[in-house]
């Protein structure tokens, strides 16, 4: 499967970039699934940011979710769905894999914006998907699909 980075996606599919980019600011905690030595799934509270083009997941040293992806990069990233019963714009989920990056330049300049604790796992993604589903009119639970190298594909359901 084709993977590409933020920028990449955001040019192709800038509606739904800039809708994705939306949910994940409304809120600063999201839910990373990564996988553990076993292959099941774990899940642990995550911020995110978009900045210069990439989406990067920032953590805690030797945190498991970091540990995890150094093991397996593989990861899904779900949008915080906001306070009460509703989504608030759609439930967006990002996959990918996250790749981490050791270059300390980058690390230094991704630490001077953002003022995490030092020190931290930063890690870039590489997306395989990002799909939206919300609800039209009262009536239609909308999927949107992306995948890299196809335009979005929308799905409606009664």
């Amino acid at each position: 499967m084709t993977q590409t980075n933020w920028a990449a996606f955001t040019t192709a599919e800038p509606g739904l970039a800039n809708i994705a980019e939306e949910r994940f600011g409304g809120f600063a905690h999201h839910v990373l699934a990564t996988l553990r030595k076993d292959g099941s799934p774990r899940t642990t509270g995550l911020e995110v940011r978009f900045l210069h083009g990439e989406l990067w997941l920032g953590m805690m040293p030797d945190s498991l979710k970091a540990l995890d992806l150094r093991r397996d990069p593989r990861f899904a990233l779900q949008a915080n769905p906001g306070e009460g019963a509703g989504t608030g714009g759609g439930d967006v989920r990002i996959s990918g894999r996250a790749i981490e990056v050791e270059d300390p330049a980058t690390k230094a300049a991704y630490g001077k914006e953002v003022e995490p604790p030092e020190p931290f796992h930063l890690f870039r993604t590489e997306l395989t998907e990002v799909v939206r589903t919300y609800v039209e009119d009262d009536m239609y639970l909308v999927v949107e699909i992306w995948r890299p190298g196809a335009p979005v594909r929308t799905l409606r359901r009664t």
